[in-house]
């Protein structure tokens, strides 16, 4: 595992998993690597973020052992977009990566680059394809304060990473006639509704998820949930939805119910489920210190809200956690919302605490055997002791 550090010192987890604090003097020889890890670069900014990084803190310390793949929007265009199908599939196979911001294209860049096609979000097809959920959470400093004045602890969003609008399919509608969703059986039962009958030109759209992405949604959140000590809020619209968000929610109480439950209640935690709308309402008047699960479109646009309220959507970490899968984001900065992937596979790995994260909750993450770790001192305490001029909520 990949810590972002500063010169002065750097931290260790040794055998005992406990921090070793040493100075930059003393380190004599740099991290042997015993397994690659994926690299993949990214677009404008982040590309020239990713090699200071790699030239001031990374490459004096450690000797890099990376698989290079040039997630750039030029050479996703060279592929046909099969460079980031196959970086996710070699996160897969080596458990480790780093990832830097990509760009997903819209008309204006499809000029620019004068690409084939529209791609989609790299980071949807890697999510997609690694299935989970990411959590983000602000990162709290002294200096500045959350634009909500009663926010007095950090919010994590828990976003459900899979399906939904990122592996949706649309239609443009030219002429009247109908558009209808149509399930055909492995065995050839077929079942049709009605999406709309057309009388003008308009546009359709079907998306999907997968019962099992959703029980897995629903264990992350809890999991996290008591590894951080934080209840849980989850939100949905089933009173409109009454198949695909009850499935959400049906689904969630389940798996509350059948495994959580008790250990909520030795945990002192709970599990509250409302209507998104209502559950929107309540964040604004409570405290924080809470996991709010969110659908993927939800928490995509919620995060960014929560984000920007307590400060910046750059001060934001981010965890990616799956089935065999841990992914640690942090955006770098915010203009193109640069971030580091930090990706490690739980199943292999021996559990290691690190604690506190920078948004200053404990978080238990699995590190192992990627690198030889030793003799580094993570910058975070400082981090969190420096003194930032208030800011601007108006701003």
């Amino acid at each position: 595992m990949i810590f972002f550090v500063t010169m002065e010192q750097i931290v260790a987890v040794n055998s005992d998993s406990k921090p070793v604090i040493c100075r930059e003097e003393n380190i004599m020889t740099k991290i042997q690597m015993t397994t690659p890890l994926v690299e993949m670069d990214g677009d404008e900014m982040t590309r020239i973020l990713w090699k200071m990084i790699k030239d001031e803190l990374l490459l004096p310390y450690i000797d890099l052992n990376t698989e290079y793949y040039d997630l750039g929007l030029a050479h996703r265009n060279d592929t046909d977009d099969q460079v980031t199908i196959d970086a996710a599939e070699a996160t897969k196979k080596y458990g480790v990566a780093v990832k830097c911001a990509t760009i997903t294209p819209n008309h204006a860049r499809m000029e620019e680059y004068d690409l084939k096609k529209m791609y989609k979000s790299p980071n949807g097809t890697i999510r997609a394809i690694l299935d989970g959920t990411v959590f983000r959470a602000p990162i709290v400093v002294k200096g500045i304060e959350p634009c909500v004045r009663n926010w007095k602890k950090p919010i994590t969003l828990a976003r459900h990473a899979y399906g939904d609008i990122y592996k949706n399919t649309e239609m443009y509608v030219d002429k009247p006639g109908k558009v209808e969703l149509v399930y055909t059986s492995e065995d050839g039962e077929e079942k049709r509704a009605l999406v709309q009958e057309f009388k003008a030109p308009g546009v359709a759209m079907g998306m999907h998820n997968m019962e099992a992405s959703i029980e897995s949604f629903a264990r992350s959140c809890f999991n996290y949930a008591l590894d951080t000590k934080q209840d849980v809020w989850f939100g949905a619209k089933d009173t409109i939805s009454k198949t695909y968000d009850a499935k959400f929610k049906q689904v969630f109480q389940t798996v509350f119910d059948n495994e959580f439950k008790e250990k909520f209640e030795e945990a002192g935690l709970t599990y509250f489920y409302s209507l998104i709308d209502d559950i929107v309402a309540r964040v604004m008047k409570a405290e924080g210190g809470f996991i709010w699960a969110c659908k993927n479109y939800d928490g995509d646009v919620m995060s960014d809200m929560v984000s920007s309220a307590f400060g910046s959507l750059a001060m934001m970490t981010s965890v990616l956690v799956s089935r065999t899968d841990t992914m640690s984001m942090k955006l770098l900065t915010e203009r193109y919302r640069d971030i580091i992937i930090v990706i490690w596979r739980a199943a292999r790995l021996p559990q290691t605490p690190l604690q506190p994260s920078l948004h200053g909750q404990e978080h238990y993450a699995n590190v192992g055997n990627s690198m030889e770790i030793r003799n580094l001192h993570s910058s975070q305490t400082n981090w969190k002791k420096q003194l930032f001029p208030p800011s601007n909520p108006e701003r």
